[in-house]
């Protein structure tokens, strides 16, 4: 089944028949510049169709991927009727693999990771930018933005969303890393290091400021990879964190690492294809699960960025769901 028939096929609500009735507009990439920092980052951007006022998400990838990551996620949203802005982070993406494992070690460490936060805020600083400067970006609805990421991407968007990490938990430097202005929030594959405590107290301690609607998508093969410190248990410990009243969590029965890549990222690479380790059942039900997640996903930001109450209804039970499959809010 080609993508597009796939998102089709997962895409149920009425909304969803108008969206594919008419080829969505082509996504464009362009190179946009921090000038206080001189680092240029690579965008992709999809525009919804029409030209009506829209939501937007921010998508970042995993370790050693690029804006061509999360593909099936981005076009499900764009479908469901939101811009999607993905990020590629020089220093973490595909440029790595020339050094090979050490590349990865090194993309991984602290360094790249306060470069993706100054990314994120930056990214979010230009696209107001540009809303307010008029045009194609005056339909931005700034209080309508997402924030999301897989693996590597999924630790930023934690931090974005308010995060406190262990040693950060008694000074300002959370309050620095977090973005007030992104309204919710997708971890594709979250997780953090298991050494700093799986307890509720340990987990509260790192999760609890999180105020703001948080989804967390995780399989039950989703666990450590190439490099890395995220066990399973820590994957589904971020839920547990979270406080009650806005979160939610999907994990599927077979699903692992890359199942949440969402397509065109290192799983399709051919340094991917070397070094990855896949769950047994991970590839047999990766069309599967990602109609599920292009749907659930789509319906989380359509209720809490568009307050559409029919994708509030869906989210109660989501469709598609197999046995072994858990579906929480909280």
């Amino acid at each position: 089944m080609k993508r597009r028939d796939l998102l089709a096929a997962s895409l149920a609500p009425a909304w969803a028949a108008c969206a594919w009735a008419a080829p969505l507009p082509a996504f464009e990439d362009a190179t946009w510049l921090d000038t206080d920092r001189q680092r240029e980052l690579p965008v992709r951007l999809r525009w919804p169709a029409g030209d009506t006022p829209c939501g937007i998400v921010i998508h970042s990838h995993g370790l050693g991927g690029s804006r061509a990551g999360g593909a099936v996620w981005g076009e499900a949203w764009q479908a469901a009727g939101l811009a999607v802005l993905h990020l590629q982070h020089p220093g973490s993406d595909s440029s790595i693999w020339q050094s090979g494992l050490r590349g990865a070690r090194q993309a991984a460490g602290a360094e790249q990771y306060l470069a993706r936060i100054a990314d994120a805020h930056f990214a979010i600083d230009e696209l107001l930018r540009r809303q307010a400067a008029g045009g194609t970006w005056a339909r931005i609805r700034a209080g309508a933005i997402g924030f999301s990421g897989h693996s590597f991407g999924a630790r930023l968007t934690q931090a974005v969303a308010g995060e406190r990490p262990s040693r950060a938990a008694r000074s300002a430097a959370a309050a620095r890393i977090a973005d007030a202005r992104p309204r919710a929030f997708i971890a594709f594959s979250p997780g953090f290091s298991e050494r700093d405590g799986l307890d509720d107290a340990a987990t509260t301690a790192r999760f609890g400021a999180i105020a703001r609607p948080f989804l967390a998508i995780t399989g039950t093969d989703d666990d450590a990879m190439i490099v890395g410190d995220a066990s399973n248990a820590a994957r589904r410990a971020v839920y547990r964190g979270l406080p009650a009243g806005q979160k939610a969590q999907l994990v599927l029965a077979g699903a692992d690492h890359m199942t949440f890549g969402g397509g065109t990222g290192l799983a399709e690479s051919r340094e991917g294809g070397r070094r990855l380790r896949r769950g047994p059942q991970a590839a047999a039900l990766q069309e599967q699960h990602q109609r599920v997640v292009a749907a659930v996903s789509a319906d989380w930001w359509r209720w809490h960025l568009l307050g559409d109450p029919a994708a509030k209804d869906r989210l109660r039970a989501p469709a598609g769901l197999a046995a072994g499959d858990l579906w929480e809010q909280g």
